[in-house]
Protein backbone atom coordinates (compact mmCIF):
# COMPACT_ATOMS: atom_id res chain seq x y z
CA UNK A 1 0.00 0.00 0.00
CA UNK A 2 0.97 3.13 -0.37
CA UNK A 3 3.41 5.67 2.13
CA UNK A 4 1.86 9.02 2.67
CA UNK A 5 3.67 11.93 4.19
CA UNK A 6 1.48 14.24 6.33
CA UNK A 7 3.07 17.84 6.88
CA UNK A 8 0.38 19.93 8.79
CA UNK A 9 0.85 21.56 12.06
CA UNK A 10 -3.07 21.68 13.23
CA UNK A 11 -3.61 18.58 15.56
CA UNK A 12 -7.41 18.89 14.89
CA UNK A 13 -6.07 18.41 11.30
CA UNK A 14 -3.99 16.06 11.83
CA UNK A 15 -5.03 13.45 14.21
CA UNK A 16 -8.04 12.66 12.00
CA UNK A 17 -6.33 12.16 9.11
CA UNK A 18 -3.79 10.60 10.18
CA UNK A 19 -6.76 7.53 11.63
CA UNK A 20 -9.01 8.22 8.13
CA UNK A 21 -5.88 6.98 5.50
CA UNK A 22 -4.90 4.64 7.98
CA UNK A 23 -8.42 3.08 8.27
CA UNK A 24 -7.54 2.95 3.91
CA UNK A 25 -4.78 0.88 4.66
CA UNK A 26 -2.49 3.38 4.23
CA UNK A 27 1.05 4.06 5.77
CA UNK A 28 1.65 7.36 7.23
CA UNK A 29 4.23 9.52 8.44
CA UNK A 30 3.92 13.23 9.25
CA UNK A 31 5.30 16.16 10.41
CA UNK A 32 4.27 19.14 12.30
CA UNK A 33 6.43 22.02 10.74
CA UNK A 34 8.15 22.79 7.13
CA UNK A 35 11.73 21.78 8.04
CA UNK A 36 10.95 19.05 9.66
CA UNK A 37 8.59 17.84 6.74
CA UNK A 38 11.04 19.01 4.06
CA UNK A 39 13.88 16.57 6.31
CA UNK A 40 11.72 13.48 6.13
CA UNK A 41 10.34 14.19 2.36
CA UNK A 42 14.47 14.37 1.23
CA UNK A 43 15.20 11.51 3.63
CA UNK A 44 12.66 8.93 3.19
CA UNK A 45 10.65 7.23 0.02
CA UNK A 46 7.19 8.34 -0.40
CA UNK A 47 4.07 8.10 -3.06
CA UNK A 48 2.82 11.05 -1.95
CA UNK A 49 3.21 14.27 0.63
CA UNK A 50 0.03 16.50 1.81
CA UNK A 51 1.31 19.95 2.67
CA UNK A 52 0.01 22.62 4.67
CA UNK A 53 0.57 26.02 2.98
CA UNK A 54 0.77 27.87 6.68
CA UNK A 55 3.55 25.90 8.39
CA UNK A 56 6.15 26.91 11.12
CA UNK A 57 10.01 26.95 10.63
CA UNK A 58 9.47 26.87 6.33
CA UNK A 59 6.28 27.75 4.67
CA UNK A 60 4.49 24.67 2.33
CA UNK A 61 5.49 26.85 -0.99
CA UNK A 62 8.74 27.03 0.43
CA UNK A 63 9.28 23.06 1.13
CA UNK A 64 7.31 22.90 -1.98
CA UNK A 65 10.04 24.52 -4.00
CA UNK A 66 12.46 23.04 -2.47
CA UNK A 67 11.54 19.28 -2.98
CA UNK A 68 11.13 20.61 -6.68
CA UNK A 69 14.92 22.15 -7.19
CA UNK A 70 16.32 18.68 -5.75
CA UNK A 71 14.25 16.84 -8.64
CA UNK A 72 11.77 15.16 -6.14
CA UNK A 73 8.85 14.16 -8.39
CA UNK A 74 6.88 12.78 -5.35
CA UNK A 75 3.67 13.95 -6.10
CA UNK A 76 2.65 16.88 -3.35
CA UNK A 77 -1.21 17.48 -2.48
CA UNK A 78 -1.20 21.33 -1.11
CA UNK A 79 -3.62 22.33 2.09
CA UNK A 80 -4.43 25.79 2.39
CA UNK A 81 -6.74 28.46 4.26
CA UNK A 82 -6.42 30.62 1.69
CA UNK A 83 -9.01 31.31 -0.80
CA UNK A 84 -6.87 33.65 -2.92
CA UNK A 85 -6.40 32.91 -6.71
CA UNK A 86 -2.71 33.81 -6.15
CA UNK A 87 -2.40 31.10 -3.89
CA UNK A 88 -3.15 28.26 -6.02
CA UNK A 89 -1.10 29.59 -8.81
CA UNK A 90 1.56 30.05 -6.99
CA UNK A 91 1.23 26.39 -5.61
CA UNK A 92 0.91 25.16 -8.95
CA UNK A 93 3.87 27.26 -10.40
CA UNK A 94 6.15 25.71 -7.73
CA UNK A 95 5.64 22.21 -8.55
CA UNK A 96 2.21 21.32 -6.87
CA UNK A 97 -0.07 18.72 -8.29
CA UNK A 98 -3.14 19.81 -6.64
CA UNK A 99 -4.64 21.47 -3.51
CA UNK A 100 -7.18 21.18 -1.49
CA UNK A 101 -9.03 24.45 0.17
CA UNK A 102 -9.71 24.37 3.97
CA UNK A 103 -12.40 23.57 5.31
CA UNK A 104 -12.65 20.36 3.26
CA UNK A 105 -15.12 17.22 3.36
CA UNK A 106 -12.85 13.95 4.43
CA UNK A 107 -14.24 12.16 1.67
CA UNK A 108 -13.09 14.65 -0.61
CA UNK A 109 -9.79 14.64 0.47
CA UNK A 110 -9.79 11.08 0.29
CA UNK A 111 -10.65 11.34 -3.34
CA UNK A 112 -8.38 13.60 -4.56
CA UNK A 113 -5.73 11.11 -3.00
CA UNK A 114 -7.33 8.10 -4.37
CA UNK A 115 -7.04 10.39 -7.72
CA UNK A 116 -2.82 11.16 -7.77
CA UNK A 117 -2.05 7.64 -6.59
CA UNK A 118 -4.28 5.97 -9.62
CA UNK A 119 -2.59 8.28 -12.21
CA UNK A 120 0.73 7.70 -11.38
CA UNK A 121 -0.17 3.91 -11.32
CA UNK A 122 -1.48 4.40 -14.84
CA UNK A 123 1.65 6.31 -16.20
CA UNK A 124 3.91 3.14 -15.06
CA UNK A 125 1.41 0.77 -17.02
CA UNK A 126 1.42 2.69 -20.35
CA UNK A 127 3.31 4.39 -22.73
CA UNK A 128 7.28 4.02 -21.60
CA UNK A 129 8.88 6.77 -23.36
CA UNK A 130 7.54 9.81 -26.25
CA UNK A 131 9.81 11.84 -28.45
CA UNK A 132 7.97 15.25 -29.79
CA UNK A 133 10.19 18.19 -31.36
CA UNK A 134 12.97 18.53 -29.12
CA UNK A 135 11.17 17.04 -25.73
CA UNK A 136 12.31 13.75 -24.51
CA UNK A 137 9.57 12.30 -22.04
CA UNK A 138 10.54 9.29 -20.38
CA UNK A 139 7.42 8.38 -18.37
CA UNK A 140 8.33 4.89 -16.59
CA UNK A 141 11.46 7.10 -14.46
CA UNK A 142 9.02 10.81 -14.72
CA UNK A 143 11.55 12.64 -16.61
CA UNK A 144 11.49 15.19 -19.30
CA UNK A 145 14.20 17.08 -21.01
CA UNK A 146 14.11 19.44 -23.80
CA UNK A 147 17.12 20.33 -25.60
CA UNK A 148 18.79 17.79 -23.39
CA UNK A 149 18.10 19.71 -20.59
CA UNK A 150 15.54 18.69 -17.55
CA UNK A 151 12.41 19.97 -17.24
CA UNK A 152 10.61 19.71 -13.72
CA UNK A 153 7.37 18.12 -14.60
CA UNK A 154 4.50 17.43 -11.72
CA UNK A 155 3.23 13.86 -11.43
CA UNK A 156 0.07 16.02 -12.59
CA UNK A 157 1.56 17.16 -15.49
CA UNK A 158 2.94 13.73 -16.77
CA UNK A 159 -0.19 12.57 -16.19
CA UNK A 160 -1.75 15.28 -18.65
CA UNK A 161 0.64 14.84 -21.28
CA UNK A 162 0.25 11.04 -20.91
CA UNK A 163 -3.29 11.03 -21.48
CA UNK A 164 -3.20 13.69 -24.50
CA UNK A 165 -0.03 11.65 -26.14
CA UNK A 166 -2.10 8.12 -25.80
CA UNK A 167 -4.86 9.94 -28.04
CA UNK A 168 -2.21 11.62 -30.28
CA UNK A 169 -4.21 13.65 -32.29
CA UNK A 170 -7.53 13.10 -31.44
CA UNK A 171 -9.92 16.22 -28.89
CA UNK A 172 -10.03 14.34 -25.05
CA UNK A 173 -12.71 16.14 -23.70
CA UNK A 174 -13.15 18.14 -20.85
CA UNK A 175 -15.28 15.45 -18.77
CA UNK A 176 -12.84 12.78 -19.60
CA UNK A 177 -9.79 14.77 -18.36
CA UNK A 178 -11.48 15.22 -15.20
CA UNK A 179 -12.02 11.50 -14.58
CA UNK A 180 -9.06 10.56 -15.92
CA UNK A 181 -6.59 12.74 -14.69
CA UNK A 182 -8.25 13.94 -11.55
CA UNK A 183 -10.68 10.91 -10.75
CA UNK A 184 -14.59 10.36 -10.82
CA UNK A 185 -16.49 12.09 -7.99
CA UNK A 186 -13.89 14.50 -7.58
CA UNK A 187 -14.42 17.44 -7.95
CA UNK A 188 -12.64 20.64 -9.08
CA UNK A 189 -12.87 24.59 -10.28
CA UNK A 190 -13.91 24.64 -13.86
CA UNK A 191 -10.54 26.95 -14.62
CA UNK A 192 -8.28 24.04 -12.80
CA UNK A 193 -7.66 22.08 -16.32
CA UNK A 194 -6.69 25.25 -17.82
CA UNK A 195 -4.15 26.67 -15.21
CA UNK A 196 -2.37 22.87 -15.34
CA UNK A 197 -2.16 23.00 -19.08
CA UNK A 198 -0.73 26.48 -19.09
CA UNK A 199 1.92 25.08 -17.15
CA UNK A 200 2.61 22.50 -19.17
CA UNK A 201 2.71 24.43 -21.90
CA UNK A 202 5.20 26.91 -20.82
CA UNK A 203 7.43 23.97 -19.66
CA UNK A 204 7.00 22.31 -22.93
CA UNK A 205 6.50 24.91 -26.01
CA UNK A 206 8.92 27.13 -27.24
CA UNK A 207 6.25 29.65 -27.85
CA UNK A 208 3.23 28.77 -24.87
CA UNK A 209 0.95 31.91 -26.14
CA UNK A 210 1.27 29.90 -30.14
CA UNK A 211 1.29 26.02 -29.21
CA UNK A 212 2.75 23.88 -31.20
CA UNK A 213 1.55 20.24 -29.58
CA UNK A 214 -0.92 21.02 -26.91
CA UNK A 215 -3.49 22.45 -29.06
CA UNK A 216 -7.01 23.79 -27.20
CA UNK A 217 -10.50 23.23 -29.23
CA UNK A 218 -12.17 25.94 -27.52
CA UNK A 219 -15.17 25.04 -25.55
CA UNK A 220 -14.64 20.78 -26.25
CA UNK A 221 -11.10 20.06 -24.61
CA UNK A 222 -7.44 19.75 -25.97
CA UNK A 223 -5.86 17.45 -28.07
CA UNK A 224 -1.95 16.60 -28.76
CA UNK A 225 -0.58 17.34 -32.14
CA UNK A 226 2.53 15.98 -33.86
Amino acid sequence: MAKILIVEDDASILLPLEDNLKLEGYEVASATDGSQGLAMAQEGHYDLIILDIMLPKLNGLDVCRKLRQDKNTTPILMLTAKSQEIDKVLGLELGADDYVTKPFSPRELLARIKAILRRTRQIQEGIDFYRFGNVDVDFKKFEAKKDGKSLDLTALEFSLLHLLISNNGQVVHRDRILDDVWGEGVYIEPRTIDKHISQLRKKLEDDPQNPRFIVGVRSVGYKFVT
